[in-house]
């Protein structure tokens, strides 16, 4: 009698080859039986007529402080991700010194866009050092697995205090950091991260470790070497500016051992710049130089809207002076005749002319619509429907905030979108030297909701996708599954193989797709978010318990923190 067997089903089992249908026995959280026809169980799933598919693996998430007091981890939870990866851009919650949380909740604030009220509320800081962090989430039952990487903008804000942002340090500061990475390696975290990027900012200015030597990042980075098993070194890089400097990234990785991945995306002032990282990356996994690009599935954008943190009216005056009413409130006033011609003819208030110039870029600002729409035509723009109806383009973008009562979004994409279409973001997900990331869930959750992308990837790619190739259902699972699995080192997950991990998803798959984001206000402190659901799940099982059922928890909690050296 077998715990719970999955019938019928047409099973995808991510390694990328043709599907085939059958059952799937699950025994102890381990798949016992993969295709065939399985005995009787204590529980069945009717998979007739679904996809069967390995748990995703999302390696790219921001829930640091969440996962500190909420078991289920939505948004993630809610599009079939089984085990997820937290840590990443060097800002996290461990090592901590007591009279330091404030400033590491002031840099998540300020780096992932996470309200820091919220951040105050929830995290009880029961740690000061990275171990002592992991055994507090380890206690917590959860919906879905967790491991984490250690943050370089916490270890240098425990290791030099007030100096945490100073670019020359002692090689006293970085041997002491080295031997804390290597302690939290030993403990179970799956690498170290750290931000490289202008772009990364808090009050504070750049965060710690922006500008830090070579020397200081071989000497952390060698630690990941000194560990046994593999190790992920991860950071973002100024994906605006020139290409990231591989000398030392390769000498570190000859040396430790270990994975190196950063993102490249397709970017407005060099489009074809990402074809040169992917040159690179071939050549250098030909020599056996582990450096992975980290790439998403479709354009990096924003989401303005009239609760989002910005929009192409944040800085008139006329807005300013309604901002703090209720949503009900700032659209009915939005919407008389007077303040609207009013603040139509107003300059913004802003004074960064990047701000100044994103907020006015018409021309890559669309509807984003229900469904949602991430691969947009052009002439669709707001620019574009402007000169199509002889208006200017500031009454059309307040025409569409209007919409739904105020909780539409007009679809800013920066990065990934300079042709119009998403040919080049295929290009980077199906290149072998890369891996797929970047949802960020947790995170950017005023401006930003990409953590359904595992969902809204499998439907557009594989089913929607009509303006250009569409990419195979096989391919899209295996790249979610075993290759995320593959580069993090989880070698027990990712794959429907007798003996490993009952991680696993059943989709409808003529049903599979996202909802528009919505901004609701469940944090602590009633913090909002950016959310977006899912639907055609029929099943998600984490360790072999039944986690969602039809799109809701089930209640089970068979989650647990994944240890580097036991996965």
């Amino acid at each position: 009698m077998h715990d719970l067997v999955v019938r019928g089903g047409s099973i995808i089992d991510g390694t990328g080859q043709a599907r085939f249908t059958g059952d799937l026995a699950i025994d102890g959280g381990k798949l016992t039986q993969v295709g065939g026809r399985a005995g009787p169980a204590r529980r069945e799933i009717d998979a007739a007529g679904a996809l069967v598919t390995p748990g995703w693996v999302d390696v790219h998430t921001h829930y640091d402080g969440q996962a500190t007091w909420d078991p289920v981890l939505a948004p993630s939870s809610w599009h079939g991700v089984t085990t997820l990866v937290m840590g990443n851009c060097g800002v996290g919650f461990a090592p901590v010194r007591p009279d330091q949380r404030d400033f590491l909740i002031e840099l998540m604030e300020g780096v992932e866009d996470i309200p820091g009220t919220a951040l105050s509320e929830g995290i009880d800081w029961q740690w000061e050092s990275f171990p002592e962090y992991l055994d507090v989430l380890e206690r917590m039952p959860r919906t879905v697995d967790i491991a984490a990487m250690v943050p370089h903008c916490a270890l240098r804000a425990y290791v030099l205090g007030e100096r945490a942002h100073d670019n020359e340090i002692p090689d006293a500061a970085v041997e002491e950091m080295a031997r804390l990475t290597e302690e939290a390696l030993a403990a179970g975290a799956v690498g170290f991260s750290t931000s490289r990027t202008i772009l990364h900012r808090s009050r504070h200015g750049l965060v710690p470790g922006t500008a830090s030597s070579a020397g200081e990042m071989l000497g952390i980075g060698r630690a990941l070497g000194r560990v046994p098993g593999p190790r992920m070194f991860e950071m973002i890089t100024d994906s605006l500016g020139r290409e990231p400097d591989l000398s030392w990234m390769r000498k570190l990785a000859r040396e430790s051992g270990c994975t190196i991945t950063f993102a490249i995306a397709q970017q407005p002032h060099d489009p074809l710049a990402y074809r040169r990282s992917l040159a690179t990356a071939a050549e250098l996994t030909a020599l056996g130089e582990r450096i992975v690009p980290q790439v998403a599935c479709r354009p990096t954008g924003m989401l303005f809207g009239l609760q989002s943190t910005s929009h192409p009216f944040v800085a008139h005056p006329s807005y300013q002076e309604i901002a703090s009413l209720t949503l009900p409130e700032r659209v009915a006033r939005l919407s008389e005749p007077t303040l609207r011609a009013r603040l139509l003819a107003e300059e913004t208030r802003l004074v960064n002319p990047v701000s100044r110039a994103l907020l006015s870029n018409f021309a890559q600002m669309y509807p984003l619509g229900d469904p949602p729409v991430y691969e947009p035509e052009p002439e669709t723009s707001i620019a574009a429907q402007a000169r199509r109806s002889g208006r200017r383009p500031e009454e059309i973008a307040l025409d569409h905030l209007l919409e739904n009562e105020g909780r539409a979004f007009l679809f800013a994409p920066l990065l990934n979108y300079v042709d119009g279409n998403l040919d080049a973001v295929g290009e980077m997900m199906t290149h072998p030297a890369t891996v797929l990331g970047l949802s960020d869930g947790g995170a950017h959750c005023g401006l930003i909701c990409d953590a359904g992308m595992p969902t809204w990837m499998l439907a557009w790619w594989g089913r929607d996708r009509e303006r250009g190739a569409r990419i195979d259902v096989e391919t899209l699972v295996r790249l979610q599954t075993s290759r995320t699995a593959e580069v993090f080192g989880f070698a027990d997950r990712g794959r429907l193989v007798p003996g490993l991990r009952a991680d696993l998803n059943v989709i409808d798959f003529a049903e599979l797709g996202v909802a528009a984001p919505e901004m609701i206000f469940d944090l602590p402190a009633s913090g909002r978010r950016l959310v977006q659901r899912a639907h055609g799940y029929r099943a998600t099982v984490v360790a072999g318990e039944v986690s969602f059922e039809d799109g809701e928890p089930t209640g089970a909690r068979p989650g647990r923190l994944v240890r580097a050296g036991t996965a």
